[in-house]
């Protein structure tokens, strides 16, 4: 294609239909499919540098956000993505819908459908709100992030980041620390690395870890040190304060995850890579920074 931006070329012939309706966790990925779509991301980190970068993919096709829990960075990406493809774009605001009025997720199931969206992107605090949504509407459902349960989009994010770092997901050992009871990211990478061959451990105080992690094939640490040795990548997890229902950690696990790993305690040459640490302004912190610890 003569003149055509760098990168374009490289999505247009790696573009391919999804193989399911909907995208609610990463096993409703195989291990093609998902190197299939990191070669088509691939193509899209090229193309989102160049100037023009809009395609008529979704040219026609309704997208709507539906975000019941705050978001800056997943929704905007969303919304930019769906514009970028084409699509006409909805955010809906819950706190300012007939939601906050008593209405129930199935009766904005029912509401939604009768726009005829073409594509529901949802996230929400209980696990199972996305699989509900799609049982209801008669359009796709991509879950941005449902509870306790999964990300799977950030999962793929996640693993596209470490495939271009390192060229490969197989045989990198990827530690996933502190609060992992509580992250829905963890569970959607333990399962997506997993699947393209890496060996995943989780980090983090007993009080943190899920009980049922010795089921799922995966080294567990209650030492940092000694979990991020010849580490490639270490995930650092907050805490996800806002799905504890009010239940305050014991000290020693909300200081865990402030805990970074010096760079000669992973492998030689290995690759840090760090995600949502606690913020200064959680009034927990303030209170230790005052008195100084």
């Amino acid at each position: 294609m003569s003149g055509a931006p760098t990168g374009l070329n490289e999505v247009l012939q790696r573009t391919f239909a999804f193989p399911k309706r909907h995208f609610l966790s990463a096993t409703d990925l195989n291990e093609i499919e998902v190197a299939n779509l990191l070669d088509l991301a691939d193509g899209f980190v090229s193309l989102n540098r160049q100037t023009s970068k809009k395609l008529d993919l979704l040219k026609g096709r309704t997208l709507m956000n539906l975000f019941f829990e705050n978001s800056t960075r997943t929704q905007s990406s969303f919304e930019l993505a769906g514009k970028r493809l084409g699509a006409d774009v909805v955010n809906m605001s819950p706190r300012s819908s007939s939601i906050s009025k008593g209405e129930t997720l199935i009766d904005t199931a029912v509401t939604l459908n009768a726009m005829q969206p073409d594509l529901l992107v949802i996230r929400h605090a209980s696990s199972g709100a996305a699989s509900l949504l799609s049982q209801k509407v008669g359009c796709s459902v991509i879950n941005a992030g449902d509870g306790q349960h999964e990300h799977p989009t950030q999962a793929l994010l996640d693993a596209l980041s470490m495939r271009r770092a390192f060229g490969r997901i197989a045989g990198l050992k990827v530690a996933i620390c502190g609060d992992v009871l509580h992250s829905r990211v963890a569970r959607s990478n333990i399962a997506l690395l997993q699947m393209l061959g890496a060996h995943v451990r989780l980090v983090g105080p007993p009080t943190l870890i899920p009980a049922a992690a010795h089921r799922w094939n995966v080294e567990v640490f209650h030492d940092m040190r000694k979990g991020v040795a010849g580490c490639d990548v270490v995930m650092m997890l907050r805490l996800q304060l806002e799905r504890m229902d009010g239940v305050m950690a014991p000290l020693a696990a909300r200081v865990f995850p402030l805990l970074r790993p010096r760079p000669r305690e992973a492998g030689p040459g290995r690759a840090g890579r760090a995600r949502d640490a606690p913020r200064p302004n959680e009034p927990w912190r303030r209170d230790r920074l005052r008195r100084g610890r």
